[in-house]
């Protein structure tokens, strides 16, 4: 897969994953196990450059005596996922385009 695509695919996940409520790393990547695997390393580096579109926000909270940061979505990050739903919708005509040429060839 191209890896731009991919890394906005990510992006709009990561922001998906906490559209309804706070999280934190370990319960993004937990919520999202039944879709996709996402390394730690590939989570947090998704997250920062996502807090550094102002796609959200973060707290540190004291758990268990350390840090947890939750992660929190913003207007902005909102507006992103609307937005990928827009695009999707062009993404879904491109592929029933290419794969319709598929179709006339199984036909042959």
């Amino acid at each position: 897969m191209d890896i731009q695509l991919k890394r906005g695919l990510l992006d709009v996940c990561v922001l998906a994953a906490i559209k309804n409520q706070d999280s934190y790393g370990y319960q993004i990547i937990k919520d999202m196990k039944p879709y996709l695997e996402l390394s730690e390393s590939t989570l947090y580096t998704i997250l920062k450059r996502l807090e550094t579109g102002r796609m959200l926000t973060v707290r540190s909270v004291e758990h268990e005596g350390r840090l947890r940061k939750y992660y929190h979505i913003t207007e902005q990050g909102r507006n992103r996922i609307g937005e990928f739903r827009e695009d999707w919708k062009e993404i879904q005509a491109i592929y029933q385009f290419i794969t319709r040429e598929d179709a006339g060839d199984e036909q042959n």
